[in-house]
């Protein structure tokens, strides 16, 4: 979207249009699914989206308008960290490059939160150089035939939906030779399997795909330019990690700093130091971010949201590490070490064991701190590229 429609409804306007929409589905009497179906039909879910699509082409800043009064109303949510990958990552890349007939499927009941989606991108052999990935899809009619392996899947024991990239054409070179598809995780060529985490816990899943067949229908964008359809979800994905809205002395900073106020017999000099300056760059971190979702209102996220994943990552381990430091013996204990499949993972309401194991993850998920870095530099700093030997070679002739 290149912005607002010259149409669009103003601040005012959307306050009057969501007094409205509140008379005609009171949020203490509407069955929430059919309030928050409502909303979308109402254009009321994301109002900077299409009419029809769950918006009004209104100015994407305006939604706080929306929520404000929503909120007021006591209206409910869309559990929005249950279908974060959904709003974070597939909405935004369904809306760019699916068709008409994939918007008006999937939007409405993935920001329902009828439907949960993963996202199988990652491979064993192809983490942190994505564009490796060996999973092949082959054309046979009006479907594409998908067999491959998939890792650290979150959600996929939950997911009703999944974006996929695979490779149909090995002679081309790894970025030119992949396509971009919606993949059912109902097929019984889907197989999910747990992946146990250090915290105990598998929220990650590992995927095995085998003779998946997806229609043609639901391929986003061009066959061969998945890569370019994948980065819109990459740049995504790092926003919503790194740039979620919160207040001041929110996440993880809170509970160090709440811990430090109520535990005074724990303070020392230069833990003291330690903590102020994780608190600056907290704030720090938390300012860049309400500047960088400004940025958004005039379009698609860019690089930058890489360099807030990367703070995010460094933050969060900083601060667990020396949270646990803080507490001394008290930081060693683990509530419970057990095998469960968490639908959220929650950073805040568990112990600082649990906070410490779990923020390793954070250089990993949504593209390493590695990978992060090369794209700083180059796309944001403007260095020289890395040399790339393969850049030019057939997928099929890579040493693997």
């Amino acid at each position: 979207m290149t912005g607002p429609h010259p149409t669009a409804p103003g601040a005012d306007e959307l306050r009057a249009l969501t007094r409205a929409f509140l008379d005609a589905h009171p949020p203490a009497t509407t069955d929430r699914t059919d309030f928050l179906r409502a909303r979308f039909d109402a254009g009321l879910a994301w109002v900077h989206y299409p009419a029809g699509l769950g918006g009004l082409d209104a100015p994407r800043a305006l939604q706080a308008v929306v929520d404000a009064e929503l909120a007021a109303a006591g209206a409910p949510d869309n559990d929005p960290r249950r279908i974060g990958i959904g709003l974070g990552m597939a909405a935004p890349t369904l809306l760019a490059y699916g068709s008409d007939e994939v918007k008006r499927r999937f939007l409405k009941p993935l920001w329902a939160g009828e439907e949960v989606w993963c996202q199988l991108f990652s491979e064993p052999g192809a983490g942190s150089d994505l564009a490796a990935l060996g999973t092949r899809a082959v054309r046979d009619g009006d479907h594409w035939v998908v067999d491959g392996q998939k890792v650290w899947t979150s959600s996929a024991h939950l997911a009703r939906w999944a974006i996929l990239i695979a490779r149909t054409d090995p002679d081309a070179p790894k970025h030119r030779g992949i396509t971009y598809f919606v993949c059912d995780m109902t097929d019984p060529g889907v197989e999910v399997r747990p992946l146990r985490q250090i915290t105990g816990e598998a929220e990650f899943n590992e995927v095995f795909l085998t003779g998946v067949r997806i229609p043609d229908a639901h391929r986003l964008g061009e066959a061969g330019d998945g890569w370019r359809v994948a980065r819109i979800t990459l740049m995504n994905e790092r926003v919503s990690i790194g740039g979620a809205r919160i207040p001041r002395e929110g996440g993880m900073i809170g509970k160090l700093a709440a811990t430090w106020r109520e535990r005074p017999e724990l303070r020392t000099h230069e833990l003291h130091r330690r903590l102020l300056d994780l608190w600056v760059d907290a704030e720090v971190a938390r300012l860049t971010g309400e500047r960088l979702r400004q940025q958004l209102v005039a379009g698609q996220p860019g690089p930058e949201g890489s360099a807030m994943k990367l703070g995010f990552a460094r933050l969060n381990q900083a601060i667990s590490g020396l949270e646990v430091e803080l507490l001394g013996d008290e930081g060693l204990l683990y509530g419970e070490w057990a095998m469960t499949r968490p639908e959220l993972v929650d950073f805040t309401g568990r112990d600082a064991g649990y906070r410490y194991l779990r923020s390793k993850g954070n250089s990993i998920e949504g593209g390493t701190s590695e990978v992060l870095l090369n794209i700083v530099a180059e796309r944001v700093l403007g260095l020289p590229s890395e040399p790339r030997n393969d850049k030019d070679v057939p997928w099929k002739d890579l040493a693997r």
